[in-house]
């Protein structure tokens, strides 16, 4: 490499190394308990489950489930009914004030057997609650989204300048080597060279399924615009179909069933709301396997009528953010991968720190 471009790659380096270590940094240390939330939930008695019912496998009509949680906040409406993928037998009922996006709603717990309310999601309060939103958007909602992804961006930058770099200057070492003989900075510049290579593919790939998931809600809009807009242009001007002009919720979630066998709900999205339209209940479905499990099926069912519509393929862009979701936070391989994910965090944060302490030991 001619020194030029060695320069070149340093400055890139450097650079994009300097502006996201502060921010990679606050994102592992608050990453590192979002790895194991449900655990915590579980330790802290804040995880709500479906109690155990030997031979009761008949589910309430949903309606009853949803009018067992509005009863809790008449004045507000359904926006959202979802279920965990490891318990079917459990309703999250979320309510606001309105069908538009927003940060004011609550979360009721329902048994779907019985459709009695188990106990009501902590929402918008508690440790994890801070971490998560210091995690994804700094409180700021989608600008800082925005932000933390041109973060996520620059580390991608970093990780591959490093590696650019990393070649020439072992050519003159073995590989790994820390030349413990040395200054106290040579050290940590032969321990940062060495843990940095070591978690290349993992920082790669949680930097850029992080950066993924801040261009959500982008990604979810365009697909309302473009692919809803077109499949749906026979209700263009159609008003939202109010809820006194709607049909039974447990007909058209089995209509839905019955349109893509094998699957279950994930969530239900209802007219207005941000993943449906003004005139449909919207069913996302997964599968039953590892990966199907995490790639939904949007299915769009009249709201008045109970008549299908729809059932549109996920273009690959949504695809791709449901796949990165989980693998961001480990989620794929149950606590083994966790604990895994929770070494190369810890891992990270050394290679960060001792990034930004070479710079400082340098500049004085």
């Amino acid at each position: 490499m001619s020194q030029g471009a060695l320069k070149t790659w340093s400055w890139l380096h450097k650079w994009s190394s300097l502006v996201c270590t502060v921010f990679m940094l606050l994102l592992c240390l608050t990453g590192l308990p979002l790895i194991f939330h449900h655990e915590i939930d579980h330790a802290l008695g804040e995880e709500i489950e479906a109690p155990a019912m030997p031979g009761v496998t008949q589910h309430a009509p949903l309606d009853e489930v949803m009018k067992a949680a509005r009863a809790r906040y008449p004045d507000r409406i359904v926006q959202f009914a979802s279920q965990p993928e490891d318990d079917p037998n459990l309703w999250s009922i979320t309510l606001t004030p309105t069908p538009e996006p927003t940060n004011d709603f609550k979360s009721i717990a329902v048994d779907a057997r019985t459709a009695q309310v188990l106990g009501e999601f902590r929402v918008g309060e508690g440790f994890m609650d801070l971490m998560l939103r210091l995690h994804v958007d700094l409180f700021v909602g989608l600008p800082g989204k925005l932000f933390l992804g041109l973060m996520g961006l620059l580390l991608l930058v970093a990780i591959v300048s490093g590696v650019v770099l990393y070649a020439p200057f072992m050519r003159k070492l073995d590989f790994g080597a820390v030349r413990r003989d040395r200054s106290t900075r040579t050290k940590w510049l032969d321990l940062h060279n060495l843990l940095g290579i070591t978690t290349l593919v993992w920082a790669f790939v949680v930097g850029a399924t992080g950066m993924i998931n801040t261009w959500a809600e982008l990604m979810v809009q365009y697909w309302q615009n473009e692919q809803l807009t077109t499949l749906l242009s026979q209700y263009k001007g159609a008003p939202l179909v109010p809820e006194s002009a709607r049909g039974p919720v447990q007909k058209t979630l089995d209509v839905a069933l019955a349109r893509e066998p094998g699957r279950r709900v994930a969530f239900i999205a209802f007219p207005g709301t941000s993943f449906s339209s003004p005139h449909h209940n919207t069913f996302f479905l997964r599968g039953d396997q590892p990966l199907t499990a995490k790639l939904l099926q949007p299915v769009l069912v009249d709201a008045a009528t109970g008549e299908f519509t729809a059932a549109p393929a996920l273009p690959w862009y949504l695809s791709a953010l449901l796949v990165s979701q989980p693998l961001h936070f480990g989620d794929y391989g149950g606590l083994p991968m966790k604990v895994t994910w929770a070494l190369l965090d810890l891992i990270t944060i050394i290679v960060l720190g001792s990034g930004l302490y070479l710079w400082l030991k340098k500049h004085r």
